[in-house]
């Protein structure tokens, strides 16, 4: 008997139902975490680099972390929104390889499970503001998080049920091209779980071949086959993914990032950055101050 594992693992940050208007109008919006939508009546727009999608009653769509989109509304808009953390056992996000937006028709069991997840998880709505400068604030996210473990056992589950069902659907062959990969070395996997866990120190492709006692050249060849990038290239995204949460979540300086993400100074920190975005930091933290609600 072949036995799977799940690998990925999602928790809830927000869920309510919303009327949106005209205002509801934001550039350049990127999160640490997914948001996925319901859209019930009216009509709106989303956007990323690639690709542009109309909101309209009926259907489903989901914008993975770190996907950096556009949203707005001409008049109104009626949205179910979710709004989740992932976590993986490998460190790869199931949409690493497709930081886009998708849309699907939406089903009848798709509806249930939003007016359930409200019904079960009441109050976690957005409640301060709707504004991201104010919401998309670490303490924020402490306090839902603290929800979360208030959960019972029964409702926990049942939620995190709901959000893989939901997930589940952009996952058919039709939406989402997915390299399946084979079972991940020890080897690889170790380095991967030592990467996420030591992103402030000192990293080298030298020193994790030495923890895996593999060649240099071979610890990085078996790195790339299983995650699909160089373990250099790995560390500076997991890196910058880590300042971008930083950006949108505290008040940090520039230089207390860096430190904290493990670059050596300011100057190869925004190299790094734009490399990886294609934005300096400061043009990156200017996008983000000027969401207006």
């Amino acid at each position: 008997m072949i036995k799977r594992a799940l690998k990925h693992t999602f928790t809830l940050l927000n869920v309510d139902y919303v009327s949106l208007g005209s205002k509801w109008n934001y550039k350049n919006v990127i999160s640490p975490y997914f948001r996925l939508y319901y859209i019930d009546a009216g009509a709106g727009e989303i956007s990323d680099i690639s690709t542009k999608l109309t909101l309209e009653p009926g259907f489903l769509y989901i914008i993975p972390s770190f996907t950096l989109c556009n949203l707005c509304c001409q008049d109104h808009l009626g949205q179910f929104f979710i709004q989740f953390f992932e976590e993986s056992s490998d460190g790869i996000s199931l949409f690493a390889n497709n930081r886009s937006i998708f849309k699907v028709k939406a089903t009848a069991i798709d509806i249930m499970n939003f007016f359930r997840l409200l019904e079960i998880n009441p109050g976690r709505g957005i409640n301060r503001s709707d504004n991201p400068k104010i919401y998309e604030k670490s303490i924020f996210y402490r306090e839902y998080q603290e929800l979360n473990n208030r959960q019972n056992t029964a409702v926990f589950t049942e939620t995190h049920g709901i959000l893989l069902q939901l997930v589940s659907r952009f996952l058919t062959p039709e939406i989402f091209q997915h390299k399946e990969i084979s079972h991940i070395p020890v080897k690889i996997l170790d380095a991967i779980s030592y990467i996420q866990l030591h992103l402030h120190q000192e990293l080298s492709v030298t020193g994790l071949a030495e923890r895996a006692n593999q060649h240099i050249d071979y610890f990085s060849r078996l790195f790339q086959q299983y995650t699909g990038e160089r373990p250099l290239k790995y560390i500076n995204e997991k890196r910058i993914e880590r300042a971008q949460y930083l950006m949108v979540t505290t008040r940090m300086t520039y230089p207390e990032i860096a430190a904290q993400t493990g670059f050596e100074n300011i100057f190869y920190f925004s190299r790094i950055f734009k490399k990886v975005t294609g934005m300096s930091p400061g043009r990156y933290k200017k996008q983000i101050d000027l969401l207006t609600f």
